[in-house]
Order: C-alpha cells, then sequence, then structure tokens
C-alpha cells in the first residue's frame, strides 16, 4: 500500500463502517473458527449496515449505489468458486457482502492486504492449534481438527476491519 493517503475510503466511512461491522465481525471470526461455518444471519446483518449506514456515509448517491455491482461481480466469482469447491459457500457469502464497503479504487490494496493477512491467520490458527493449552481452551473447536479446510472467516473479518481501520485514522 502506498500509505493511507490513497485510500478513496473517508474516516467517516471507515468509522462508521468499522463500528458497525465489529461485533458482526467477531461473530463470524468465531462461529467460522468453532463451527466452520459462516452463518447466513451474519452476511445479512454486514449487507444491511452497508444498506442502512452507507445511504448517510458515501456521497454523491450514485457512488453509493455503485457500490451495489461490488456485491454482484463477488457474489458470482464466489458462486463459480464454490462450485469447484475452491471457497466454502459461507466464505462467497461474506465476501460478497464485504465488497459493497470497499471503494473500487482501494480495491487493490484491499486485495494486498488480504494476502497479508492470510498468511498471518493461517500460520496463527497452525500454530496455536498445536499448543495443547490453547487447544484446551476451546476444546470442540472443529477447526483445530480440520487437515485441508481452514476457517477463511478469521481472514475476511480481520481484512474488513483492517481496511475500515485504515479508512478511519485517514491520512497522515
Amino acid at each position: 500500500m502506498d500509505g493511507l493517503s490513497t485510500l478513496a475510503a473517508t474516516p467517516l466511512q471507515g468509522l462508521v463502517f468499522g463500528l458497525l461491522s465489529l461485533p458482526i465481525c467477531i461473530y463470524v471470526a468465531y462461529t467460522d473458527l468453532s463451527q466452520m461455518k459462516i452463518r447466513n444471519t451474519a452476511v445479512l446483518a454486514l449487507f444491511v449496515v452497508f444498506v442502512v449506514a452507507g445511504i448517510f456515509v458515501i456521497a454523491p448517491l450514485v457512488d453509493y449505489l455503485w457500490r451495489f455491482v461490488h456485491l454482484a461481480v463477488i457474489l458470482a466469482v464466489g458462486f463459480l468458486l464454490t462450485m469447484i469447491r475452491a471457497v466454502g459457500a459461507g466464505d462467497a457469502k461474506f465476501a460478497a457482502a464485504m465488497a459493497p464497503f470497499i471503494a473500487l479504487p482501494d480495491v487493490p490494496d484491499v486485495l494486498i492486504l488480504f494476502a497479508i493477512l492470510l498468511i498471518v491467520t493461517w500460520v496463527g490458527h497452525r500454530v496455536l492449534r498445536a499448543v495443547p493449552a490453547v487447544r484446551a481452551l476451546a476444546p470442540d473447536w472443529r477447526s483445530w481438527s480440520e487437515k485441508k479446510d481452514f476457517p477463511m472467516g478469521i481472514t475476511l473479518a480481520a481484512t474488513h476491519l483492517a481496511y475500515l481501520g485504515l479508512a478511519a485514522v485517514g491520512p497522515g
């Protein structure tokens, strides 16, 4: 990323969207870690946050309306990736719900952020699940015993919150 000054998302968008998204992202991370599922209620809640808050923090109105195209594109790509079993359906739906929050010029930065956080969360999850004391804190978490699958909800939620956090602090 070139720096915070390059983000198209405004500090107001980052603050409002970030605060409203925080409990949803925590829930998504928890359910994906514990059950390897991202619930539709969380996906819908994130979408509702965008629909309701977005109308107040994204101007002009045409920019707000164009963000729904982001959702449609990512939903279509996610559907295709789910069909070939590259990602889970919950991951695809949550990524689609996240998409309208991202300003189009910020997409390259968000992809870099996602790549970095994918490595960090994957390594962190693999290390923590190897520690008996950590596993004992949540012995029934399904993600501890998955051999191939990874709870991508932690990466998606972290990416969403990190992007909005960077936007919230603004340039400077």
